[in-house]
């Protein structure tokens, strides 16, 4: 019998399970995507709908795993006319450069189209519905009902597939923003374009905040290159324009850094150790994991563990130090200083080996977030994950180069929160009250730019799976107000769901990022979707008579 296999969504995880699926061979299925915009393949992170054209990736091509050719090789092939128009700078390109959103969006569409093509070509039924909306998911006997609507009418038709992978992507507040002044997201970037020069707050310090600085600063004014400096040069009567990022340590990222690929091997970080201690059940797991993780990072550079004081360290001191001489320092004077450091280590292949180290160690490490307890969870959460996202969440030199050309023109400020502060956006005033240590300020316009936050089963796009008790949430037993994502298993399956076992499979990121942490980017979406679409081959060719999996999550 011939299977049906629809995918919901057509973003970069679908491209990836797309890619695996087809690579096993002869299939006896039918598959369908449907994509709510445009095209098909870039996701919202890199679509032209939601983004600035001046906005960076964070990733470069040498990280990038190819589906029909590099990120390198298609811009290679790409006309002069052609990168001009992406905003790229043919003198500048090379594996490890960072290019804009829209052209890596412009990439992955051509590889999803590629692949689809070159599919057909080998007999295989693959239709792509694009600008199409999956409003709603059912199960059924006879599989999945999904009900979608798209122009001109708009009316809603349905269809029943064997098999569903829902990989919707991103999902952001329904209305950007809540009320006069008061943004919950900054997407679409084309509504910043509206806001007028004046004092705005931005909520975080990372790339998202960043990407929305940069889309404000182009609306007021524009980045020019005057030799080797990066300036910025306000428009006429911008005055007023003024931006104020804030986090709890008023840090800015630091600028991605050299590093060696493939991944060098572990010593004592290791999958295999950290699966030994999960197996043993002691109740101290994550100190047990933080042990392996300092002994890994003292034989890496014994330099650097003597300046933290490494060797007597708990997780909590460790965290402490590991932020703080950034945190007493200037964010300007510190982006300045790393900046050049991250520069000339490029230039000179030179890794600066305790990055490496943490950065090789943060997917060992978020294989025990499963496995922590409610108050394991919040130390884990609290103190040991953001010293891997620093540290992997490392941004294009040139978002600190425009970071540090507002900053010298007067238009950017940095400030820490702390642990004492209140941002009231209900006040009769537009936008937002923040008040530190007891001193107020308005910002008439406020931005939450904190990136993609976990979500929990009751914000779930398709409600009928959620009355069926299909989809659920994952909750630890020994707090049960503690949501991580929803119930999914090792191959991302509800767990426990009244349906036959890989009819469904859900790779909605929001859903997943409270049980897996690390799981945002391109190197996400290509392990989620590979194993998704490697399961999904075995199953339609008979090659595996699964049974559905008891209550284990992953």
């Amino acid at each position: 019998m011939t299977a049906s296999i629809a995918f919901v969504g057509a973003g970069p995880t679908t491209l990836y399970a797309l890619h695996a699926l087809l690579s096993q061979g002869e299939l006896p299925a039918r598959i369908t995507v449907i994509e709510a915009r445009g095209a098909a393949g870039s996701g919202s992170p890199y679509s032209a709908e939601w983004n600035d054209r001046a906005m960076l990736s964070n990733i470069a091509s040498v990280e990038i795993p190819p589906v029909t050719q590099t990120l390198a090789e298609w811009l290679a092939a790409r006309t002069s006319a052609e990168l001009h128009a992406l905003d790229v700078d043919p003198a500048a390109l090379d594996e490890r450069s960072f290019v804009p959103r829209l052209a890596l969006g412009r990439y992955f569409e051509d590889q999803f189209r590629a692949l689809v093509e070159r599919a057909r070509a080998g007999g295989v039924s693959i239709q792509v519905m694009t600008d199409c909306r999956v409003v709603d998911a059912a199960n059924t006997p006879n599989g999945i009902e999904l009900t979608y609507v798209s122009p001109p009418s708009l009316r809603a038709s349905k269809a029943i597939f064997d098999h569903v992978v829902l990989a919707t992507g991103h999902q952001w507040p329904s209305r950007q923003q809540s009320r006069p002044g008061y943004y919950l997201s900054p997407w679409p970037a084309s509504a910043l374009s509206e806001i007028p020069a004046t004092d705005i707050g931005i909520r975080g310090s990372s790339l998202t905040a960043i990407d929305a600085a940069v889309a404000l600063a182009g609306s007021h004014g524009a980045f020019v290159r005057q030799g080797d400096r990066l300036v910025y040069e306000p428009a006429p009567a911008t005055e007023a324009f003024r931006l104020t990022m804030m986090s709890r340590k008023g840090i800015l990222p630091e600028a991605d850094f050299y590093f060696p690929l493939p991944h060098a091997p572990l010593d004592i970080c290791t999958p295999e150790a950290v699966a030994a201690l999960i197996a043993q059940e002691t109740g101290g797991l994550l100190d047990e994991v933080f042990d392996l993780f300092r002994r890994e990072l003292i034989q890496a550079d014994s330099a650097y563990a003597a300046e933290t004081a490494l060797g007597e360290a708990t997780l909590e001191t460790f965290a402490q130090a590991f932020f703080a001489r950034r945190a007493a320092s200037d964010p300007f004077v510190w982006a300045a200083a790393n900046l050049e450091e991250a520069r000339t280590n490029h230039a000179a292949r030179v890794t600066v080996a305790w990055r490496d180290a943490i950065l090789r160690m943060h997917e060992v490490v978020a294989a025990i977030v499963p496995h922590l307890d409610a108050a394991q969870f919040e130390r884990f959460s609290r103190v040991f994950k953001p010293i891997f996202v620093d540290v992997y969440a490392g941004v294009p030199h040139e978002s600190i180069e425009r970071m540090l050309a507002l900053h010298e023109a007067g238009k950017l400020k940095v400030l820490a929160l702390g642990e004492d502060h209140a941002v009231d956006t209900q006040s009769p005033e537009v936008g937002a009250n923040v008040t530190i240590a007891g001193r107020t300020r308005h910002f008439p316009v406020f931005i939450e730019a904190t990136g993609q936050q976990a979500l929990a089963a009751i914000q779930f796009p398709f409600l009928s799976l959620l009355e069926q008790g299909i989809v659920r949430d994952e909750v630890a037993n020994d707090a049960p107000d503690v949501v991580r994502g929803i119930a999914v298993d090792e191959l991302f399956r509800p767990v426990d769901a009244p349906l036959p076992p890989d009819r469904l499979f859900c790779l909605t990121l929001p859903f997943l990022m409270g049980r897996h942490p690390f799981a945002q980017g391109i190197t996400s979406s290509f392990e989620m979707g590979g194993i998704v679409g490697r399961r999904l081959a075995l199953v339609v060719k008979g090659e595996e008579n699964p049974t559905h999996p008891a209550a284990s999550a992953a």
